[in-house]
């Protein structure tokens, strides 16, 4: 695992090392992510498993900043 040069939301651990095409399980629509973006991800979908609806808040305002096209595919 690498130290992020990005500013991410909240913690969270970068285990890709390359980007990663992720589907938007509703849509069938995709897009690839950053390694940095993919752990983002993954907290926002595991934080809406369990409630946490801060974490979810603060990783969707960070895609919207940092990659909207992303956001728009995946989260909107």
């Amino acid at each position: 695992m690498k130290k992020s040069q990005v500013k991410l939301p909240f913690d969270c651990i970068i285990s890709d090392l390359e980007p990663v095409e992720v589907k938007n399980p509703f849509s069938g629509e995709s897009c690839v992510l950053t390694p940095e973006e993919v752990a983002v991800y993954d907290c926002i979908k595991g934080a809406e498993m369990i409630g946490e609806y801060n974490i979810v808040r603060k990783g969707i305002n960070w895609f919207m900043t940092n990659n909207t096209k992303a956001y728009m595919t995946l989260l909107d």
